[in-house]
């Protein structure tokens, strides 16, 4: 156990991404103890005070991380708990609630794991979202789905547009049925028209301390990878109070009372439709884009509210504009990386990097997981913001050609 005047965060999950969790800690004055796979264990020895091995995985059971997590706060009594990523929320909830510190909530982090429950809670509350049906059997949803084509196929627990696919006749739905016949259950849903956001909340007691829009394009049909992000992005006036009121009402719905919220949805002819809503970091270097934006650091933030700190006073507005961009790569081996020298000595570039090498064999992007390379930026006004977006998509190219396959 920590000593008498020593404070502890447990952090699940820290891996690369939650590294700045761990920097923020100790600006705090706080102890860290990281809850870690067993094949990350050793990496962050160095990084942290004392290190619990976990039987989980990223992405495996909620189950694994929870023992471990649960392990871990009975020896130790930490003043804080933060789940980083999907398959920590529940557990970090499970052990917050055990211990009375402040959390999402147990029911809020639940909601946040399962897209029906979150379908069900957002039906009952009257909040938008598209016509869905939850299955067991995709053959048994073709009568449903094939009157309300196109739509969109998604498992119950994922995150970076891992399983989710547009089906957009009924020839490619019988397809999907077959092809995807062991996963079960599933959510069948009315694909949505409109312009993708997300909008992240620093919430504490349930209510919202200070909220961020996100501006999002991706690929589009049929898996929807995520290709940029743009912080701080302003609304029209009317559409701007519907998307706070949906916040609110998204908050209330799931129970949520203290931390971060990841809300992401369309915005439709008819107003905002929700897509999904989870309660840990956002991906995809969203927080360090809310940090650049507001100048105030948003993994300190989030750590106040996690051991109950005082919050200083909220940002009036940008002083930045920020963006992350990603590349997704044509299918087959890697033949050229260039660029990223240039991209990187670009005063409005933060931070740049390939995620493959000459030689490496890319696969179809179907989540974020395949993409090739990314680039974290902040400039002074959106237009140098998008002329710096677009030296990076001139500049920056991981080049590939086609895997020769054996007859």
């Amino acid at each position: 156990m920590s000593g008498p005047d020593e404070r502890e965060l447990l952090l699940v999950g820290v891996g690369i991404m939650g590294r700045p969790y761990v920097a923020a800690a100790r600006r705090l004055g706080l102890r860290v103890r990281g809850v870690e796979s067993q094949d990350w264990a050793a990496g962050i020895e160095g990084l942290v005070d004392a290190v619990e091995p976990s039987q989980g995985q990223y992405g495996s059971l909620d189950e694994l991380w929870a023992q471990t997590a649960h392990d871990a706060a009975l020896r130790s009594r930490p003043a804080g708990i933060f789940g980083f990523t999907e398959c920590h929320v529940l557990g970090a909830a499970l052990a917050q609630e055990t211990h009375g510190l402040p959390g999402p909530s147990l029911g809020a982090a639940v909601i946040s794991r399962n897209k029906a429950l979150q379908r069900g809670r957002f039906r009952a509350h009257g909040i938008g979202q598209p016509d869905h049906l939850l299955t067991n059997d995709l053959s048994e949803a073709a009568e449903w789905a094939k009157a309300r084509l196109p739509v969109v196929i998604k498992p119950l627990s994922s995150a970076g547009s891992d399983g989710v696919e547009l089906v957009t006749d009924a020839a490619a739905f019988d397809a999907a049925a077959v092809r995807r016949a062991s996963e079960r259950p599933l959510l069948v849903e009315t694909a949505v028209e409109g312009p993708e956001y997300s909008w992240e909340a620093l919430v504490r007691d349930g209510e919202v301390w200070f909220a961020n829009l996100t501006a999002k394009t991706t690929t589009g049909a049929p898996h929807f990878v995520e290709l940029e992000h743009r912080a701080a992005v302003s609304l029209p006036p009317a559409e701007a109070a519907q998307v706070a009121e949906l916040g609110r009402s998204v908050i209330a719905a799931i129970g949520m009372r203290t931390g971060i919220v990841h809300l992401e949805f369309r915005m439709t002819s008819s107003g905002p439709s929700v897509m999904e809503v989870a309660v840990r970091t956002p991906g995809d270097y969203i927080m360090e884009l809310c940090s650049l934006a507001y100048g105030m650091d948003w993994f300190e933030l989030v750590l106040r509210l996690v051991v109950g700190d005082e919050l200083p006073p909220p940002p009036e507005g940008p002083v930045k504009f920020s963006a992350s961009l990603f590349v997704v790569s044509d299918p087959g081996e890697v033949i050229a990386v260039d660029g990223l020298d240039e991209v990187r000595a670009h005063p409005a570039v933060v931070d740049a990097a390939a995620k493959v090498r000459v030689g490496d064999t890319v696969q179809r992007a179907y989540s974020s997981l395949q993409r090739t390379g990314y680039a974290v930026l902040a400039a002074d006004s959106r237009e140098e913001l998008e002329e710096a977006i677009g030296f990076v998509r001139r500049t920056l190219s991981i080049k590939t050609v086609p895997v020769a396959t054996e007859e």
